[in-house]
């Protein structure tokens, strides 16, 4: 079932600004509300949701865009969900870009800071890494950042204990979690 941010108030955000700077319709999410989303799961279907928010405050009722990846690490948090899976264009974090066998399967919390220093998590990385960390942060158990141009990527990451991308979880991120074998 389709459903965006604006449904049953799902997404509630402010109107985010940059150094006093009026960004235009972008939010950031204040608060989820699961309800809707425990709804549309009890019934058996499985919910897909456009990232846009309820704006409130002076905002209220405004329509404001929300980073897709943010929204599904909030929502997941929320949600208290097993696993939160971000899909990108790239392997996952790799040590270096120019080499694909690279990939660092585990990342921990403590690691993060001098990856980012050493500019091996740049760019666009740092929001999805921080996504993820903040889901697990937030009570979910695995986050992962994978290849979306891998066929059946999600099977792989959820059947094999191998997996395919980067996993972050509860052991490096205070959450609960458990490390998947990565000598796969």
């Amino acid at each position: 079932m389709g459903l965006c941010g604006l449904d049953g108030a799902l997404l509630q955000a402010h109107r985010l600004r940059s150094g006093g700077e009026d960004l235009g319709l972008v939010g950031e999410i204040e608060t989820v509300d699961t309800r809707l989303l425990g709804s549309v799961l009890d019934s058996g279907v499985i919910p897909v949701v456009s990232s846009v928010a309820y704006g409130t405050g002076r905002d209220e009722g405004q329509s404001l865009n929300i980073n897709a990846d943010i929204a599904a690490a909030k929502i997941a948090g929320a949600m208290k969900a097993e696993k939160l899976m971000l899909m990108t264009d790239v392997q996952g974090i790799l040590r270096d870009v120019a080499d694909p066998d690279s990939l660092i399967k585990e990342v921990r919390r403590s690691e993060l800071d001098a990856l980012k220093k050493d500019g091996i998590v740049s760019k666009g990385m740092i929001p999805k890494v921080d996504c993820c960390v903040d889901a697990v942060r937030s009570g979910v158990r695995r986050a992962f950042i994978l290849d979306g141009r891998v066929p059946h990527a999600i099977l792989i990451e959820m059947l094999t204990n191998a997996g395919l991308g980067t996993m972050f979880s509860g052991a490096g991120c205070a959450g609960a979690g458990a490390p998947r074998d990565v000598t796969g």
